[in-house]
């Protein structure tokens, strides 16, 4: 009798366990490492077909993850984001839009391949994907240049191409495609307060609201980047006076404005990590280059999402508080 209820605690125990918060956690990292590595693989396997770097493919799929995000499509789950339309992939003159065939579809001028070798060119599979982007890629060549007038046939959106090659900067530059860390915008150790502001009214340059969140500290604080990405815009603006724009790897742009400065080996096109300081907290902004002190020392933070066409404003308090909470952690 005490046996089988010891039995039947330990089993209780390790259902308790396998239920637990924790247990669940460690589960899906191990399932996402296993995404991310087989996804490594398939990167790979297509720059060695096409002498295209692998960080171009792992650049296109990261893009097309980041918008079927945005439109709540469920190829966002899948190993490989990519897409391509139906009629685009079985050729379109194909009487079969939905056609496997990889002989019918070259002879209808298709998109499609068989990339795994099982005689079928199916638009779902991550390996044909990759194997059609590549050939596609290979008519244009392997530079640079002409990856960007590759991207272009394919995408005919300027934007689409230079998230890609944003992406695929990050992605040589770490040598890896684990770039999704997030950090506070200042040191957690600094001395400084917020709360949520969006959405506030703005007279000064005209009726607006306020898009963003304001932190409160004294000048010289360090504002940090807070993900791994690409130094997109940096300078002055009669807004927001001296700031750095940052564009993640999640096709968020990172809005930092009323700088003191900014860091001045920073340049264009550079990429940065998590905790990279960028600037300090200031005061600037509201007129031209150099005006200073018309409200507190403090950071504007903003943060806007790519919409294909144009960036739109969203709340990063939530964001914020996440970040915050997470490093306050691990202290």
């Amino acid at each position: 009798m005490k046996r089988k209820w010891l039995l039947s605690l330990l089993c209780c125990a390790i259902l308790c366990f396998s239920l637990s918060p924790l247990h669940v956690a460690a589960a899906n990292t191990v399932e996402q490492q296993n995404a991310a590595d087989e996804r490594m693989r398939l990167y790979i396997g297509a720059s060695a077909l096409s002498n295209i770097p692998w960080e171009y493919f792992a650049a296109i799929d990261q893009y097309e993850r980041t918008m079927s995000k945005l439109h709540k499509h469920d190829q966002d789950e899948s190993l490989i984001a990519i897409r391509v339309a139906e009629r685009r992939w079985s050729g379109a003159f194909n009487p079969s839009e939905n056609d496997e065939n990889v002989t019918a579809i070259r002879f209808f001028d298709g998109f499609g391949r068989d990339g795994d070798g099982d005689g079928r060119a199916d638009r779902t599979n991550g390996a044909d994907t990759l194997q059609a982007l590549a050939e596609w890629l290979m008519r244009y060549g392997a530079s640079e240049q002409e990856l960007r007038i590759g991207l272009w046939d394919y995408y005919e959106n300027l934007r689409s191409v230079q998230r890609i090659m944003q992406f695929a900067e990050v992605y040589r530059a770490y040598r890896t495609i684990d770039v999704h860390e997030s950090v506070f915008p200042l040191p957690v150790t600094a001395h400084y307060t917020y709360r949520s502001t969006w959405g506030a009214a703005r007279g000064w340059g005209g009726r607006r609201i306020h898009e963003g969140t304001d932190l409160f500290a004294p000048y010289g604080v360090p504002v940090r980047s807070t993900n791994f990405g690409v130094i997109e815009t940096i300078g002055w603006n009669k807004f927001g006076g001296w700031r750095v724009g940052i564009r993640d790897i999640n096709n968020v742009y990172h809005y930092f404005a009323h700088l003191s400065g900014f860091e001045k080996t920073l340049a264009i096109g550079d990429t940065v990590k998590p905790g990279t300081v960028v600037g300090w907290v200031g005061s600037s902004g509201y007129g031209p280059p150099g005006t200073s002190g018309k409200f507190p020392p403090h950071l504007h933070y903003g943060t806007y999402r790519d919409h294909g066409m144009s960036d739109w404003a969203f709340d990063p308090f939530p964001k914020l508080r996440a970040s915050e909470r997470a490093e306050k952690s691990k202290r």
